[in-house]
């Protein structure tokens, strides 16, 4: 049984990533959940992981009970209008949403198709990883994540209502928005960025072997996210082009800018470059810290750690015995070698502490 102001019942179209990370957070809170993919392989995958049931073929009214409460469209942004279309002729439910990340497109889509809008609701959870299909959803993966919702002048309150029990189930934070403002904002945070993360990582393709050998984490973590699906992309931002052209142009007229200067060679020049580091500076400190609150200076504890099973248990395990909180972590591995720097991010005030506890159990702690 679902629990109370959970839908009770949805259909979810679409077993990839987003899709079937819903349906498995849905199942935990008790939801029955109906899934369909026109790819079978992804739809037994999603099946297996235990995310829910498969929709009969030709189904009409989400189940012999009926329309389900809420059916998720979670197809690529082209995709959502016709789906939404077929999904209202077929009365899958009563209340629609999608989670595509562009809005505007498949909006007015939806309203040229004649969809019924008072019962449908745009949204985009804010989550996702580098990786996509059924096998790499997590139940977890929206917690704590802003899920936006775009409602227009002719949704439903009871659409909405339902869209915003969805998000806040799996453990998201509804956040209403306009569409056109929805996609100008993914474009600066999301879409934009990814391409200027492919531009970096496109110029490794022509790197020598001394060059890739000498790559450290500051490039991991400047191209992870290229490591995405192409083809998903090349979707997301055709459908949000003009938007995501107009952040791609300022980057390009920063970058162009600091090339030039850089050429010049001179002290002044390398004051204006400086100003762009600045910048740089103030805009990431713009970036929501932990829980959407202000960022937080933390200190960082090094920890040479081996390579073997278990390591990061017990120096999990050691913070935890010296009262210590670990607010993040990463790991640089050394190139060559079974070790590597193990980076964790605590409050200032306990970093002796966890140093302290850490060389008393025999770990290797810089500084």
């Amino acid at each position: 049984m679902a629990d109370e102001g959970t839908p009770a019942r949805i259909v979810v179209i679409g077993t990839g990533l987003i899709g079937t990370s819903i349906a498995l957070a849905m199942r935990g809170r008790g939801t029955e959940v109906l899934l369909a993919d026109r790819d079978e392989a992804a739809l037994r995958i999603a099946v297996e992981l235990g995310a829910g049931e498969a929709l009969p073929d030709g189904a009409t009214g989400g189940s012999p009970a009926g329309p389900a409460d809420l059916a998720v469209l979670a197809v690529p942004p082209a995709a959502v209008a016709v789906t939404l279309l077929d999904a209202q002729k077929r009365g899958l439910a009563t209340a629609y949403t999608d989670v595509a990340s562009v809005k505007a497109l498949p909006l007015r889509q939806a309203a040229e198709l004649g969809c019924d809008l008072s019962s449908y609701v745009a949204g985009h959870p804010l989550a996702g990883r580098e990786r996509s299909g059924p096998a790499a959803a997590r139940a977890d993966l929206f917690l704590g994540r802003p899920w936006a919702l775009c409602p227009t002048g002719e949704t439903s309150p009871e659409a909405l209502k339902a869209v915003t029990a969805l998000a806040r189930a799996c453990g998201a934070e509804p956040v209403e928005v306009g569409p056109e403002e929805h996609d100008r904002a993914v474009a600066l945070v999301s879409h934009g960025p990814h391409v200027v993360s492919a531009a970096v990582a496109a110029r490794l393709t022509g790197a020598d072997d001394v060059a890739l050998g000498l790559a450290g984490q500051g490039v991991r973590d400047v191209t992870r996210i290229a490591a995405s699906d192409p083809r998903l992309w090349i979707g997301i931002l055709s459908a949000n082009a003009r938007p995501v052209a107009d952040v791609l142009e300022a980057v390009a007229t920063d970058l162009a800018v600091a090339a030039s200067l850089l050429r010049d060679g001179s002290d002044e020049a390398a004051t204006h470059v400086a100003d762009l580091l600045l910048r740089g500076n103030a805009g990431r400190s713009r970036i929501p810290g932990k829980h959407g609150g202000e960022q937080t200076s933390y200190a960082v504890v090094q920890v040479v750690i081996p390579d073997r099973p278990g390591e990061l248990g017990m120096i999990f395990q050691a913070a935890g015995v010296a009262g210590v909180n670990i607010e993040d972590v990463s790991i640089e591995h050394s190139p060559g070698r079974p070790l590597g720097i193990l980076e964790i991010s605590v409050r200032p005030e306990a970093a002796e502490t966890l140093a302290a506890e850490l060389r008393a159990r025999g770990w290797s702690v810089p500084g």
